[in-house]
Parts: structure tokens; sequence; C-alpha cells
């Protein structure tokens, strides 16, 4: 999960704390791993790498309301189990060498001890930031375990020593792991793009595609689709894992499906409805997932912003961070952010950082004026203070109008101009050309005669690009010619 594959991602909206640990808590692996944690005693008995004794694992698996008699309900509490040793949640004292002499020999199997270890205090003593660390470590747990091929496929690659046959095996296992963490990396970006991260679920297919197809790559070849088609089978069975311990949830592959992929040489034939397209895998991160996901990626150093956490930070620092934020997280954050604060005050605040005529002056006043409208009359005072500035005296004039204010002076022709290339100058930091952007260029040259000759001279950095954009956008062809022959004046009379 490297900070060069993502630098900077869509800020995320996180559950609390308190209701990240009540789901923690709930996850079915981990409350499996709390509850033989306190099964463990003196009578409780380890083999050489801390996993419980065989003849143990009937009675972990009946403490956990499954059949002691049953190989699948042996699996789960073998696995508990480990979650708990690695957590720290159970404390082991594994068997000392020479131990099986002991006793006069017999064939026994040396044993260790365990016991209910410090951390377990923290399950229902703790903070909900203790039981999250807990939580983590049985993640980092799980995680190592589902980068290992499954057991048969270790079988198969033993080579007559008894020892794994790796290349025969063709498993790395750092590649391995690291590809894991691409795929979930993947999975946290496709989530939380666009703000929907309650219900995205996402197909298992676009999921592989992501990190198996290149980029830039047109219509994939066979080989790709193969290897698109081998990850996401390795991907159903990862996710079959990770959903015990609340990470994701999960709709496997259609087992049918596989077995006409098998009939069919793994070419069958596929509908592009919604219904179809599910039986192919669907995945989901939960609440818990994505808190997991970007702690392992701040960990990496990649930026993972989330929703809130510039509440206490000044004005400068939010208008500057909003400024990169899809509409949806910018609002949301600014809104956590002017919550806190006497508006007035945050007003005052707010139109002085929006000040500059560096590149980013245009985005920060959008965001300014997004912040703005939250606000109510009290804030009057701050935002006349302004009027007579001209990087803030028009969207004060459009505040105050939106207010109903009256006996605010007509703003200058200059500042009309001005603030007219500063609104598209926004825009297109913001969202780029879109479909809505040659409309606005419409309603505010029309308002205007003899509107490219005056806008050309206006002092605004970026005056060239915003008459460049209107030359390619523009409607009409006439007016896009103007702002073709304005944009070539301003960029031959600049300093």
């Amino acid at each position: 999960m490297s900070a060069e594959s993502h630098p900077t991602l869509p800020p995320v909206r996180l559950h609390s704390d308190a209701e990240l640990a009540r789901d923690a808590l709930g996850a079915p692996l981990f409350a499996r791993a709390v509850r033989l944690a306190r099964w463990a005693g003196p009578a409780t008995r380890v083999g050489v790498g801390g996993e419980l004794a065989a003849d143990q694992l009937p009675g972990a698996a009946a403490h956990l309301g499954l059949d002691a008699g049953d190989e699948a309900a042996a699996v789960c509490a073998r696995q508990a189990w480990r979650v708990a040793v690695d957590t720290g949640l159970v404390d082991v004292t594994e068997p000392e060498e020479g131990a099986a002499e002991v006793g006069g020999g017999g064939g026994e199997e040396p044993h260790g001890t365990a016991a209910p270890g410090e951390d377990l205090a923290l399950v229902t003593g703790g903070a909900p930031a203790d039981v999250l660390g807990l939580w983590r470590a049985a993640l980092e747990a799980v995680l190592a375990d589902a980068a290992v091929p499954d057991l048969e496929d270790l079988v198969d690659a033993l080579d007559g020593g008894g020892e794994i046959d790796f290349d025969r095996l063709d498993w790395n296992p750092g590649r391995e792991a690291d590809l894991l963490d691409e795929v979930l990396a993947h999975l946290y970006l496709l989530s939380v793009t666009g703000g929907r991260t309650a219900d995205r679920q996402i197909p298992l297919p676009v999921l592989a595609a992501s990190v198996v197809v290149p980029d830039g790559m047109g219509e994939p070849t066979d080989a790709v689709l193969e290897q698109v088609s081998d990850a996401m089978m390795r991907l159903d069975d990862q996710f079959r894992q990770l959903e015990p311990i609340g990470l994701v949830e999960f709709r496997p592959v259609d087992e049918e499906l596989m077995a006409q992929a098998d009939e069919d040489g793994g070419r069958g034939e596929r509908e592009d409805d919604d219904e179809d397209v599910s039986r192919y895998g669907m995945v989901r991160l939960t609440p818990l997932g994505l808190y997991g996901i970007r702690a392992r990626m701040l960990e990496a150093g990649v930026v993972a912003p989330a929703v809130g956490e510039l509440a206490d930070k000044g004005a400068d620092a939010l208008l500057d961070a909003v400024s990169s934020y899809p509409e949806h997280a910018a609002q949301a954050e600014i809104e956590q952010w002017m919550a806190g604060r006497e508006p007035s005050a945050a007003v005052a605040e707010l139109l002085a950082a929006a000040r500059g005529d560096d590149e980013g002056g245009p985005l920060r006043r959008l965001r300014c004026q997004q912040a703005l409208a939250l606000a109510g009359p009290e804030a009057e005072g701050a935002v006349r203070a302004v009027l007579d500035e001209a990087e803030l005296g028009g969207l004060a004039r459009v505040w105050l109008a939106e207010h109903g204010v009256t006996g605010v002076p007509a703003p200058a022709p200059e500042m009309v101009f001005w603030l007219t290339v500063d609104t598209i100058a926004a825009q297109l930091a913001a969202d780029g050309e879109t479909e809505e952007l040659p409309l606005l260029m419409e309603t505010l040259t029309a308002h205007h005669t003899g509107f490219f000759d005056r806008v050309w001279r206006v002092r605004h950095p970026s005056t060239v690009q915003v008459l460049e954009a209107m030359g390619r956008l523009h409607p009409d062809r006439r007016t896009a010619k103007e702002a073709r022959r304005a944009a070539f004046k301003a960029r031959s009379h600049r300093p």
C-alpha cells in the first residue's frame, strides 16, 4: 500500500470511535477470539507455535457454541485462537526443549500453557481507541493468513523432502501481501470516490481488473482476461477470509457460475444487467473496514483525509484542504468547521483566508462562498467590511444580496469583470470543463455589452486561462471567436 500508488485520496466520512469499537466487538472472528481468551486457563494446552493442542479443539469449539465434532468448527476455533494469541488477548508459554522426555517419555507431545492476556481487560475496561487497536492487530493477523495459498495448493507444492517448492507453487509471500494491499487500496479508492461509501458495492471483476489490467490498455487481451479471472478467484477466497473480521461485506462468486466456467473452459457468457454482474461476486468495505484500511494507508504514508479532522484547524488550513475535495465532501467538512465557531468571527477568518492572487485563490474563494452560505444575518458586519476589496468585494455583494440587505453600493465595472474571471477560474479548477460550464459562460457574458473588450484588461492571474477556455467552450461560435481574440490580447499585454 504505497504512497506513490495513491498520493492523495478523497476524504472519507468515518463513524465515531465508539461506533467503530462496537462494530469491532461484534465482528464474528474477533468476538470468538475474545471468548476463547476468557476460556483459556491452567488446563489449556498449546503446541510449540502457541497453537491449541489437537485434543483442546473440541472443547474450544463447544465453548464457541459450535459442533465440537465438526471439522469446520475445529478450523473456526483454531483461527479464533490464533487471533487471540496474535492480538495479546491470550498469553502463551510455549513448551521448553526436551519437555517430551520429562516424566519418562511415553511419546507424549510437549505442550505449553495459556492464560488470559493483560490486553483482554481492554475489551471491557478500555477506551474505544484501545478496542480498535486490538481489532487492528487482529486484522493484520487475518490479512497475513489471507495472503497464504490454501492448504491444497501447499500440499501439492511439497517436494520429496517435505519442504514447500515455492517455484512450483508460483507464490512469493512478499508479492502476494503487496498485491492484497494494492487490492484493498483500490477497493478503498472505489468506495470513497463519489461520496457513497455507505452502500458502494464493487463487482469483483472490476476490482480484479483494477490491479491487473495495465493503465491505458484499451481492449484487454485474452491473456490479460485470464489473469483477471485468476485474480478474481483468488480474491473470492481472500474476501471469504476477511469478512468474519468485519472488514467487508461479501457476496461470493456464484458456485454454479464457476462450474459453468469450468465446463466452458473459463469462457462463460455474461449479461450486462446488475443481477448477472452480482453473480461474479460483490464486495463492500464496512464502516469498520474503511477505518481499518485508512489506518493502514496512513501508516504507509498515503494522504487519506477524513471528514471532520479540520474542525480544530484555522480557516486557511480549511480552505486549502477543501479546495481539492469533491463538493459534497467540502460541504460536509465546512459544516463541521462552522458548527463549533461564533458565526461572525468565523466569517471574518474565512474571508481573510480567501484572499490571494495565487493559482489556488479562485477555488479558495469558491469554497469560502460555500461556507458563507451557512452564515446568517449576524455575519453581515464581517461581510460588509470587505466590500471595497477587489478580490472579495464581489462575493460580499452576492452574499448581501442573497440575504436581502439594502443600501449596498453598486460595484465598479472592474470588480464585476474581475469576479466573472474569478468565478470561471474557480469552476475550471474545481471540476474542469464540465457540460454545465458553457451555460455559465453564456449567462455571464450575455449581461455585459462589449464584454470581451473589457475583460481582457482584467488584472487577474487567470484571465488568459479563462478566455482560452471560453474560446473552446462557449456555445455561440461568434462569441467563442471573440474570446480567442481577447485571450490573444491578454497574453500579448501581460507584463
